[in-house]
């Protein structure tokens, strides 16, 4: 996007001249011959950088210098030979200054420097206001149900207490782990995380533990787990409740010891990690039905933080959906914003995969709305469903009280019947990974229904 460039100037051939001689240099242009002028072309513009007359017939330009330094930098242009008015207007906080007759050489170099100068200061201030006073820079929002959850961190962060986070898959659960990390005294080491969906049971224990060489075919070399990557840091396993009951088992012996062996090791080594765990399932109801150690979950569940989903923390959406542009616009060097009509839409959505999906929707609207200034209505790619899952949910029948893997099968039975087998829409609405759909599609033996959809499309 072209740089914008205001100059106030009263000699109306110097005012021309230097407009085409900046529009030559790729800027956009616009002239004001008097201080008035000026003023009415502000209320409706934002200029990069203002060149400033410094004596107009209506104003004094060095006594707009600080009027002006809000909006940008400016640069004053002086009569030549005018020393001391040029040394008064850098003192009133000028860029800089050019002599008249301007030589369009220097005017180009001092545009390039002054121009370049602002970026620097603006991305500088962007990181020092992210930085300023925030305790809980990672956590947006400022909902009660939110600062709940700080609170608690507040409370536990200090401590050496192993913490469950619950939460809806999409909520942020890995952020509030890295903000318990940022608070704890283990801060100055390594937070290492570990999507515990993501890794193939027979390969878990190698990657959390790490392996000697020749523990098993292919293991040609001594390697550390993430434990290792971890010491005196803080491990962060998210979604516990998909490992497997020998993991569990050796996990366990971690938690009650400090202590844990490698894969073909024969010796226990220490360890001093923080663990910190992460679900969005019922773990109790995972005891009761026995696929998952009790002994496990009560050491787990010493200090629990819930995190709300989204919907239940609507005063969060517009500060999220704001710190996403934001976060945009630093990195694109560009300016956006999220118009009112917007706006309301995202405030009114339920949100089912919560801040992943609020995050996803922001940044496909950047994208779609490349040529404007601001992120419209159409631009946001929003699921609008008939029926909320909650309601899809109600709809689901048993004969007794169902185990939490039941009323799952059959909420992604019901879905893939309504998205007619797109796991890709299926996904969206549920908040996880097209992956995670994948596997549970496998788990529930539902891949039969995915393909006889597909069929009869």
């Amino acid at each position: 996007m072209k740089k914008s460039i205001l100059i106030i100037e009263d000699d109306q051939v110097l005012n021309t001249l230097l407009v085409q001689q900046m529009q030559e240099m790729g800027y956009h242009v616009d002239g004001a011959l008097s201080w008035k002028a000026a003023q009415a072309y502000l209320e409706s513009n934002d200029p990069d950088l203002i060149f400033l007359d410094g004596r107009l017939p209506d104003a004094s330009g060095n006594e707009l210098i600080p009027e002006l330094l809000p909006r940008c930098p400016v640069i004053i242009l002086t009569a030549y030979g005018s020393v001391p008015q040029a040394v008064d207007a850098v003192r009133a906080g000028a860029s800089d200054y050019l002599s008249k007759p301007v030589n369009p050489d220097e005017l180009e170099v001092v545009i390039k420097r002054v121009l370049d100068n602002e970026t620097l200061r603006q991305n500088y201030q962007f990181c020092k206001n992210q930085l300023r006073g925030k305790r809980h820079k990672l956590l947006v929002g400022s909902s009660p149900a939110l600062g709940e959850v700080k609170q608690l961190l507040d409370a536990v962060a200090p401590s050496e207490m192993t913490v469950l986070i619950n939460g809806e898959s999409g909520v942020g659960k890995e952020l509030v782990a890295h903000e318990l990390h940022d608070l704890s005294d283990r801060v100055e080491c390594h937070f290492v995380a570990l999507d515990c969906c993501t890794i193939q049971e027979n390969l878990f224990e190698s990657e959390l533990f790490g392996h000697e060489r020749g523990a098993f075919t292919g293991a040609d070399r001594k390697k550390k787990g993430l434990i290792d990557a971890a010491e005196k840091g803080t491990l962060f396993l998210d979604e516990i409740g998909e490992i497997g009951p020998a993991i569990q088992a050796k996990l366990l012996r971690v938690l009650e010891t400090g202590r844990f062996r490698r894969v073909g090791g024969t010796r226990d080594l220490p360890s001093d990690v923080r663990i910190v765990a992460a679900t969005n399932r019922d773990l109790e109801a995972m005891v009761r039905d026995g696929t998952f150690r009790q002994d496990l979950y009560y050491r787990l569940n010493a200090f629990t933080i819930p995190v709300p989903p989204l919907r239940e923390r609507r005063e969060d959406i517009q500060d999220l959906a704001d710190h996403f542009v934001q976060t945009h616009n630093f990195s694109r060097r560009i300016s956006k914003r999220i118009n009112k009509a917007a706006m309301r839409h995202l405030v009114a959505y339920d949100w089912p995969g919560n801040v992943r999906e609020l995050r996803n929707v922001v940044e496909r609207a950047i994208i779609l709305s490349r040529g404007h200034g601001e992120i419209r209505p159409e631009h946001l790619a929003i699921c609008e469903t008939d029926q909320q899952p909650g309601d899809l949910g109600t709809q689901l029948q048993f004969e007794k009280e169902p185990t939490l893997e039941q009323v799952e099968k059959h909420y992604l039975q019901s879905l893939l019947e309504k998205y007619s087998g797109h796991r890709g829409k299926v996904a969206g609405v549920m908040g996880i990974s097209e992956r995670n759909i994948y596997r549970l599609i496998q788990k529930y033996g539902l891949a039969k229904q995915t393909e006889k959809e597909a069929l009869s499309d």
